[in-house]
This record gives structure tokens, sequence and C-alpha cells, in this order.
């Protein structure tokens, strides 16, 4: 058993039977003498792939999911099966796209520092780093006396991701992606 209080991202919880992972937490202390703190938080059905958005008091307490967290790395795709490795035995692990289609537009070919979540064997989920970093495949040319200002063009990157880049950037760099927002973070020099 867990407090509520002691969660944090990523963590996972079984909750009507399932284990759910927790995609974000936020705290909420109430202006009220004696009220206790509220802890919104957003599972995500590692199943079903549902969002559920429940709300806690710091006492509460929910029940802690029986799995294994295990460090992978992305080892190539064959039409809708993506094959990841693991780091220590070299189990390899198929899943199909439409399980880990939120992270498809982010893998590319040797990634590692991906966790896995195993429970009796079988992979429940993938999750990836906050940040990755991206070449940019195309975009727009770089206007002539742009500055690093707010404003910004879109850029496909060799995944195929589409995302918001500052406009002095050019095809062929390499920039830094936000993993749980799809937003340009910096670039790589």
């Amino acid at each position: 058993m867990i407090k509520v209080c002691e969660l944090s991202k990523n963590s996972v919880v079984e909750i009507n039977g399932d284990p759910h992972v927790v995609e974000q937490l936020r705290t909420q202390s109430p202006s009220a003498r004696g009220a206790s703190t509220l802890y919104k938080v957003r599972f995500r059905n590692v199943r079903t792939r549902a969002k559920l958005d429940q709300t806690f008091k710091g006492d509460d307490v929910l029940k802690e999911s029986d799995f294994e967290t295990r460090m992978v790395s992305y080892s190539y795709r064959e039409g809708d099966r993506f094959t990841f490795m693991d780091l220590e035995d070299y189990t390899p692990y198929e899943l199909m796209e439409d399980e880990i289609e939120a992270v498809v537009p982010y893998l590319v070919d040797g990634m590692e520092g991906i966790k896995a979540l195993l429970q009796d064997g079988k992979v429940l989920s993938i999750q990836l780093p906050d940040a990755v970093e991206l070449q940019i495949a195309e975009c727009a040319p770089s206007m002539r006396g742009a500055s690093v200002t707010a404003r910004t063009k879109a850029a496909t990157l060799e995944t195929g991701l589409v995302i918001q880049v500052p406009e002095y950037m050019e095809p062929g760099e390499r920039v830094r992606v936000d993993t749980r927002t799809g937003d340009f973070i910096q670039r790589v020099q």
C-alpha cells in the first residue's frame, strides 16, 4: 500500500484490478484552516490506455501494482511490430503499434534510456525519457536576418513528428523535444 502523498510521476498503482501509471500529479493547498491538501492525479490505464482523473487527500491509500521495471533499447520496426531489447539479459520484446502509438513519433533505431513495465513477463507499457534528441528532416528556409525571437515555424523531424521550432532553425540540425508535451525544448550543438 502507498499513501497518495508519496506518489510520483510514473508510479504504478492498482485501481479496479488494473494497473495504472501516474501521468500528472498536482497538489492543491486549500486556504481554509484545518483543511487537508488535495492531490489531483491523472492516471493512464496500462492495458486500455484510458485516462482516469481522480482527487485524493494525502492520507488516502492506494494499492501498489505488482510489476517489474526493465531498461530496454529500441531495436527496429518491422511493419506494425516494434522490437525492444532488454539491456540486462538481451530478451527481445515485441509490441504492436497500437499498443505504443503515443511513443512511436519519438522512437529512433538504437534509442536507449527507455523503461519497460512488465507483469508476468509481458510488457504493459513503454516509458520514454522526458526529452529526446531528434534531427530536423525538413522545414521552411530560415529567414534572412531572423533573430532569436519567439517567432516559430513548423518542422518535420526524422521520425515524421511535426513540431514548432524557432524560425532560425534549418534542416539537419538536432533539437531536444519534450516527450510529455511534444514541444521544442532547445537546439543541440
